[in-house]
């Protein structure tokens, strides 16, 4: 059959949008370690299921360029975007293209991004962006421009909190409105190859603030010290780790296996003076293979994880007594209340590994404004919707052990306690020495004092086991750690009543 001339036409344009059209930039881009829109887009996606929205579209460039120059250097206006499947599940991805001028912001391209943000609003689709690029684009002359800060990309994005579940990537140099898409989302991923910012070089020199490299502005080490990227990987992993995030917000995994529960029995130490890792309890009661730990580096006192529970993915919350003894610090307040912001807006219920002595205190603590930060734990524990599950390793003290459960050993679904723990008001021996400060003042020996601090604090000691505090019903019950994830999980089911847990649908703070 012979083919129409319009259909050819078709077909000639679409071949000049693939990156076969463009060889030697491709060549230049995987040369320097970079991996193009085209390609993320097709290692994220089911293969075929891909449909793409503006593919034809070139940027708003006439008076400077010739149609030619246009077709082959503005390809799709900088974004490839579209619907597509993962796993089977509905979903959207948006990558911009940094083969086009550096993945900058064209105006077309943002009424094409404003396109699709509409159409994962209309389906509340979970969305992928892969964000990298230099920021808002000049030199869009076709369209009358004086300052565009009409722009309503940023807001439709920032809308989608609470609506579409949205993991950004940055695989690269991400600045200015590229940074803020990334910094909009749920869950940022980035490589060694990234650096973000709020300005790239030429703005920074702009304002007088010298010569930066791209590369130096906010480089991996940085962004992950200090909370804004969620999750590093290496550059040839990214797509992997995206559709994992991902596959969190697509449902329940109906295949899953469990670990030996039994090295749990000796997973935290004896006393209350050896820290240990958190992650690897976490993992052993969690579904094999499944836990993807949130923001390591920043407040790394607080653990948080994404993981699943026969299936159904879950946040884990606990205390990493290799910082700070595991108290709560200023970083870690934030850190806890927004992950419980990202638990609630999604449905996932949260488990709480507690082992705590408090809240930081002292006055180098309170300069880094505990009073306000610390309390956000206890606003977001106190709104949450999903099922709060509570687990108390080895120390529960003070406001900390409250805040970790919500504001109280009550507020859980249900308040566990391993047979080696002791909750109390504050950490035992600072409540001896409070408490029995004018007897202590009146032995005059050092030692003797000393001495008798210690008998008195393991009188403490024996009345705040796990087992006393049950006795009371301060918890509800002390149980085996073996015997942990199966409670854990008889405990999910009970409150997803209908087979699944609903969300919020509140906006997820962005820190």
């Amino acid at each position: 059959m012979s083919i129409r001339t319009e259909l050819l036409d078709v077909l000639a344009r679409r071949a000049l949008t693939e990156d076969a059209a463009r060889p030697d930039a491709v060549a230049r881009l995987h040369d320097r370690g970079g991996t193009t829109a085209r390609e993320h887009v097709s290692a994220l996606v089911d293969e075929g299921s891909f449909v793409e929205y503006g593919r034809f579209v070139t940027a708003a460039q006439e008076q400077r360029r010739d149609l030619d120059d246009l077709l082959d250097r503005s390809v799709a206006d900088g974004i490839v975007g579209g619907l597509a499947t993962v796993d089977g599940h509905q979903v959207a991805v948006l990558s911009y293209d940094y083969l086009v001028m550096a993945g900058t912001q064209g105006m077309r391209g943002h009424r094409k991004t404003d396109r699709l943000l509409d159409v994962v609003e209309r389906l509340q689709l979970p969305t992928v962006f892969y964000a990298a690029g230099g920021g808002g684009r000049p030199g869009d002359v076709d369209i009358p421009l004086v300052s565009a800060l009409d722009v309503t990309t940023f807001a439709a994005w920032a809308r989608l909190s609470g609506r579409a579940p949205r993991i950004a990537v940055v695989d690269d140099n991400c600045f200015a409105g590229n940074a803020v898409v990334a910094g909009c989302a749920d869950l940022v991923v980035a490589t060694p190859r990234s650096s973000l910012g709020m300005g790239g070089p030429a703005m920074i020199a702009g304002g007088g603030l010298g010569d930066v490299a791209a590369a130096d502005v906010g480089p991996l080490d940085v962004m992950t010290a200090n909370g804004v990227v969620d999750v590093a990987c290496d550059d040839e992993d990214v797509d992997d780790v995206a559709r994992v995030l991902l596959g969190y917000f697509l449902g329940r995994d109906d295949e899953w296996t469990v670990a030996d529960q039994t090295p749990l029995r000796e997973a935290v130490p004896d006393g209350e003076r050896t820290s240990y890792d958190l992650l690897p309890i976490v993992e052993t009661i969690a579904d094999e293979g499944t836990v993807t730990e949130l923001r390591p580096d920043f407040a790394p006192e607080l653990f948080t994880a994404l993981g699943r529970l026969e299936g159904r993915t879950v946040g884990f919350l606990g205390n990493d007594t290799r910082h700070v003894a595991g108290a709560i610090t200023a970083d870690a307040g934030d850190k806890a209340a927004r992950f419980l912001q990202l638990c609630d807006a999604w449905g996932f219920p949260v488990v709480s590994l507690v082992d705590t002595p408090g809240m930081m205190v002292g006055p180098d603590a309170e300069r880094t404004g505990m009073v306000r930060h610390t309390s956000r734990l206890l606003v977001a524990g106190a709104r949450l919707q999903v099922p709060l599950l509570g687990v108390v390793l080895r120390r529960g003290y003070g406001l900390g052990a409250q805040a970790m459960l919500g504001g109280s050993t009550h507020e859980p679904l249900m308040t566990l306690a391993w047979p080696g723990a002791h909750l109390g008001a504050m950490g035992l021996e600072g409540a001896v020495r409070l408490s029995m400060r004018r007897e202590l003042e009146a032995i005059e020996d050092d030692e003797e004092r000393e001495q008798r601090v210690a008998e008195l604090t393991a009188y403490a000691r024996s009345r705040s086991t796990a087992l006393e505090v049950a006795r009371h019903f301060e918890i509800d019950d002390v149980i085996a750690p073996a015997e942990t994830r199966g409670v854990l999980c008889r405990l999910v089911d009970a409150a997803a009543r209908d087979g699944r847990l609903r969300g919020s649908g509140l906006p997820v703070d962005t820190w």
